[in-house]
């Protein structure tokens, strides 16, 4: 599976899209005193009144003190970015104002595959009618400057595939228009906010980080119908509040994150659900029979566990069901139907079980450990139970992929992994 892939060139029609989508929460950030003229100052404006468009000459110093700090263009990105008439910039592209549509405004700043290196400087603030921002595969680096937080109209942010390192950038927590948050192949560290999963996202990437501490609670509360979390350094449980966003949630990425403990029977509630990927973790116990209830789910890897017991016929007999993987575990036993997925069309993968006169299995000591050390879900859900060798990310590991892609800016991505 490859993860979505933002597309570097956006046709106008979306920009515009986009703006529209994004006027209810400019008029909301109008009426609460954020419009842009009144919440960003710099001492540049005493020039405002020798241009015809104020709003342009802002980003006209924006992007001229950005240009300040790039310190590698190979392939000549920032070449004409030189003059006031900032919408002939390569990667910038200009809309009609949402509050003035007879006034042009940036409204899309698109460097992504640029393999631009610099910094992110504080006048980035002065872009307050961008909604869109796509830096993806760069060589950016530091830290987001507060500042971003004057966006209020940005309703995509890409900073994926850079060198970007802190905490968690909070400063997208106080962007009140945006949708869509892909921070992946960073060098981000530390917990994940409780307000991520608050803040009515529809898609939110952060795999493959430095992330760690256990995921928040607060994870039941996310809008998002796409959440990639994949290889980070996270610990314990996933929490039983994931049955909270039953109402959005289609793909769950948990690759490689370090999970323990049992798989919790609130993720069957997940009813919307078309991905489920909880590999290369340590989760005990067994496949929770409320699966069974997952009418859409199309993809299930529980691959590279210490997952025990029977893999149940209600998750073999799923009708969207095309890939089912739970190699690398200590099932004994396949009931009904799952004893011969080829016949159902599915794709699986069993290898290296514990299940009686099947190839490619586990040693008799190995399951016979298993068997010694049964794990209690009920008693213990977040772990105490059987220890078998940890699972982990071979080096090299890919990291999460997408099953298929769509072209930028739908903040509804598909298939991921």
């Amino acid at each position: 599976m490859a993860l979505h892939s933002l597309s570097s060139i956006l046709p106008h029609a979306f920009i515009f899209l986009l703006l529209h989508l994004a006027l209810p929460h400019y008029n909301t950030a109008a009426k609460h005193g954020h419009h842009p003229s009144r919440h960003y100052q710099y001492r540049h404006q005493s020039h405002h009144s020798h241009v015809s468009n104020p709003r342009l000459y802002q980003a006209y110093i924006a992007l001229q003190a950005w240009k300040r700090v790039i310190y590698s263009d190979p392939h000549n990105f920032t070449t004409n970015w030189s003059g006031l008439s900032v919408c002939n910039y390569t990667g910038v592209y200009c809309a009609a104002a949402l509050d003035d549509p007879k006034t042009q405004v940036v409204a899309t700043v698109d460097l992504n595959h640029a393999n631009i290196a610099g910094l992110l400087p504080e006048e980035l603030g002065l872009l307050t009618d961008l909604a869109i921002l796509h830096l993806n595969s760069n060589r950016f680096c530091g830290i987001l400057p507060q500042t971003l937080a004057n966006l209020v109209l940005l309703y995509e942010l890409d900073l994926s595939n850079n060198r970007f390192v802190g905490t968690f950038p909070s400063v997208v927590l106080s962007m009140p228009s945006l949708h869509y948050l892909d921070i992946r192949f960073n060098e981000f560290e530390g917990s994940l906010p409780p307000e991520l999963f608050q803040k009515g996202l529809d898609a939110v990437f952060v795999n493959n980080n430095w992330f760690a501490s256990a995921i928040p609670a607060s994870l039941g509360q996310t809008s998002s119908s796409v959440l990639v979390l994949a290889n980070n350094n996270f610990s314990g449980c996933l929490p039983p509040s994931i049955a909270g966003s039953a109402g959005t949630l289609e793909e769950l990425l948990l690759i490689n994150i370090s999970l323990s403990g049992c798989l919790p029977p609130e993720v069957g509630f997940l009813y919307k659900l078309r991905v489920l990927d909880v590999s290369l973790n340590n989760i005990e116990g067994p496949i929770p029979y409320s699966l069974a209830g997952l009418a859409h789910l199309e993809q299930l890897n529980v691959g590279h566990n210490m997952m025990t017991g029977v893999v149940p016929s209600g998750v073999c007999i799923l009708p969207s069901l095309a890939n089912f993987t739970f190699s690398y575990n200590y099932f004994c036993e396949e009931e009904g139907i799952c004893m011969n997925l080829t016949s159902k069309g599915i794709a699986y993968d069993e290898s290296h079980n514990c299940l009686p006169e099947k190839p490619f299995q586990r040693s008799k000591e190995e399951c016979q450990a298993a068997l010694e050390h049964p794990v209690d879900c009920f008693q213990h859900p977040c772990g105490g139970g059987f220890r078998g060798p940890v699972a982990f990310a071979p080096p090299g590991f890919p990291a999460t992929a997408p099953l298929s892609s769509s072209p930028s800016p739908s903040p509804s991505p598909s298939s991921h992994s």
